[in-house]
């Protein structure tokens, strides 16, 4: 059966960067079988609807400003696949989840810089979802519940976001993780081992530090909405770990 994953897609240089994080990236697809079609939850596509993305070709959206100017050259044109978008529309709507098709939006940052380290051919059929921030976090984890008999089918389910991403406190120069940012996903990583949904649902009171690490839930739905897919399975792997500036977690967990 194909996994589910979280990947962490931190900032938009990352697909520029080596290290342990990218290479991870880079090598997954050596290690697993070829997905048959992606579907991927971005934390910078927002909408109050869950909306399926199934554009014929993708189109790169520069969702960013300030960075290296070779990113705004680099493209992603992943072709869409209507007939696996029908069959989410049709899975989230036996569950009772509204769903609307888009074939217009393309591809942001949190979802291109991920899949062009994972599979850089742009030669698997990608559908792209959205997230919705003022759902629950047990509706967030039925929607990635709702989508994972297509594990079966060799769909590879993935969220894209961020388990720690502050912004305001980012430190350009730090080297390694703040203390705060660590208790946090150290907090999580037990959970999530643990399958211990009751205590995740409620992170934001019952985690250290939980306002800091999550203060506005975007970056963080994706982590939920990958696990309610491994649902079937409930077995929580951490690949990797590790941060930038301080607090902006790069990680990685797989959900079998």
């Amino acid at each position: 059966m194909m996994p589910s994953c979280f990947f962490a897609h931190g900032a938009p240089s990352i697909v520029l960067e080596n290290n342990a994080y990218t290479e991870l990236l880079r090598d997954f697809a050596r290690g697993h079988a070829r997905p048959k079609g992606i579907v991927l939850f971005s934390a910078h596509w927002e909408e109050s609807v869950q909306s399926v993305g199934v554009a014929d070709t993708f189109e790169t959206i520069y969702d960013f400003g300030g960075f290296q100017e070779e990113l705004y050259s680099m493209t992603y044109p992943a072709h869409g696949d209507r007939a696996l978008g029908d069959e989410v529309l049709r899975l989230f709507a036996e569950k009772g989840i509204k769903s609307v098709s888009n074939d217009k939006r393309g591809l942001d940052h949190g979802a291109w810089a991920v899949l062009k380290m994972l599979f850089p051919e742009a030669d698997i059929p990608v559908v792209a979802l959205s997230v919705n921030r003022h759902l629950t976090e047990a509706e967030q984890y039925g929607i990635g519940q709702a989508l994972s008999s297509l594990r079966e089918r060799d769909i590879l389910i993935i969220g894209s976001g961020g388990t720690v991403h502050n912004l305001r406190r980012l430190n350009w120069r730090a080297e390694g993780a703040e203390p705060w940012a660590e208790q946090f996903d150290n907090w999580l990583q037990e959970k999530l081992e643990a399958w211990d949904t009751e205590a995740l649902f409620r992170y934001m009171e019952l985690a250290p530090h939980a306002k800091d690490a999550v203060p506005t839930s975007e970056h963080f739905i994706p982590l939920l909405l990958a696990m309610g897919a491994g649902d079937a399975t409930r077995q929580a792997k951490l690949l990797h770990r590790s941060y930038q500036y301080g607090n902006l977690s790069l990680s990685c967990w797989q959900f079998n």
